[in-house]
């Protein structure tokens, strides 16, 4: 292997992390708004899609007024109106932010040849409290360091132990 074919093996493995890291930012934000809407996290592929394509996203205002009460103490009144609700798809996927959004595709790995992202989603214990995680990782590394260590370091978000939406490239 040539130094320009290691170069260009690299600049197509960052490419194709890139998309991968993309949609997986995706996934997280449909995750949380799932979350947000439905108390726990969706448990797989067609609950979350079902989700995007047709669920609603609440519009909140929240307004918090203070009064000073004779004896010197502040009172704080916090009044929540709902504004309405907007689809999901218009709200987290529309075309401004994603001009190339395909739901059918979205459990699709980029440059994977068709392989599907691994999805995890349940609850574990913590502090005597039910809390829910998901989890959803790469399950054919394109990167060989990625690859090293039973695939440990594959790009990921969430986590299976903890309750974290974060991704592993961040």
């Amino acid at each position: 292997m040539s130094v320009d074919d290691v170069v260009e093996n690299e600049k197509t493995i960052a490419l194709t992390e890139a998309r991968i890291i993309e949609k997986l930012q995706m996934l997280r934000d449909a995750q949380i708004a799932y979350q947000a809407t439905h108390g726990e996290y969706a448990g797989n592929w067609k609950d979350l899609e079902k989700f995007i394509e047709e669920g609603k996203i609440w519009l909140i205002q929240r307004k918090e007024s203070t009064t000073l009460l004779e004896y010197g103490k502040e009172e704080i009144t916090v009044k929540i109106d709902t504004l309405g609700s907007v689809n999901v798809m218009d709200s987290l996927f529309n075309e401004r932010k994603y001009p190339n959004f395909n739901l059918q595709n979205l459990h699709i790995v980029p440059g994977s040849g068709g392989k599907q992202f691994e999805f995890f989603a349940d609850k574990i214990e913590r502090s005597q409290r039910q809390i829910g995680v998901f989890e959803i990782r790469d399950p054919d590394p394109i990167n060989p360091k990625r690859r090293a260590n039973n695939k440990e370091k594959a790009l990921r978000v969430g986590s299976r132990t903890d309750s974290s939406t974060a991704g592993n490239w961040e």
